[in-house]
């Protein structure tokens, strides 16, 4: 795939958060795509918003569980950037508005309060590097027509990050056991999710030094005061405007997400 293409995906993505029409997936309209020609597509868009202002405040790892690589169809977890316009407050209306398809998954927030930089990480230099853990919501979007993703599409459409909702209590590492830190989200009152923090990778920990090696390849350090979201305990849940989530969390408390009734 050359540049141009590169260029041209780049630049089609970008329109489909302005216009919510969705494009088809990338991997017909570009048969020679690589995992290399996903990730430029995905930078060459973060360069444009970061150029137009937008901060880049975080990473997310997608597709780390078992069950969230079934539901879309790819074998390998992948990664997205996390800017500021991406973070909405704890119990304010999220405009669902827009969004194209959103869905909702439960995850472990860390917060970093010194840099990683990867290649090398280890365990250890991952947990000392934590300041924190938070309880979050994130909402996924898919720029491509009706989440007819792989793992291709999903890379070049930043790891199909929409959004997401942080609790508000922090909890030290050492205060709780992530890998078996259970979860159920409930929409209303009805339990739509149960899970537990060894569904991501075997652990959030995992994921998170998975991160930090693999942007650290591409010269990237996960940065002091960064949020980093590990992946879904649960499969991914659509939202519908009206709706509020709530997940809660074992040992870290519970987070609240609600959606505008606004469609349009």
């Amino acid at each position: 795939m050359d540049a141009v293409s590169q260029a041209e995906a780049a630049a089609a993505l970008l329109e489909a958060y302005t216009t919510r029409v969705p494009i088809e997936p990338l991997r017909d309209t570009y048969p020679d795509l690589t995992l290399a020609d996903s990730y430029e597509i995905q930078l060459l868009q973060m360069r444009r918003r970061v150029a137009d202002g937008a901060r880049v405040l975080g990473h997310k790892v997608g597709l780390t569980s078992p069950v969230m690589q079934k539901q879309m169809g790819v074998d390998q977890p992948d990664y997205g950037h996390l800017l500021d316009d991406m973070f909405f407050l704890e119990h304010l209306p999220v405009p669902t508005a827009a969004y194209l398809q959103p869905r909702i998954e439960p995850e472990v927030a860390f917060v970093l309060r010194r840099p990683l930089r990867g290649p090398g990480v280890t365990v250890a230099e991952a947990i000392a590097a934590v300041d924190f853990v938070l309880p979050a919501l994130e909402i996924i979007d898919s720029r491509i027509r009706d989440w007819k993703i792989g793992i291709l599409d999903t890379i070049a459409d930043n790891a199909s990050s929409g959004g997401v909702v942080l609790g508000s209590r922090p909890t030290p590492l050492s205060a709780v056991d992530l890998r078996l830190a259970g979860c159920v989200l409930h929409r209303g009152g009805d339990v739509v999710g149960t899970g537990a923090g060894g569904a991501v990778l075997g652990s959030p920990i995992t994921s998170l030094v998975w991160l930090a090696n693999t942007v650290g390849e591409r010269g990237v350090a996960l940065e002091a005061g960064h949020v980093v979201l590990p992946g879904s305990v649960t499969a991914s849940v659509p939202v519908a405007p009206g709706d509020a989530f709530t997940a809660t969390f074992a040992g870290l408390g519970s987070v609240t997400a609600r959606f505008s009734e606004e469609t349009s």
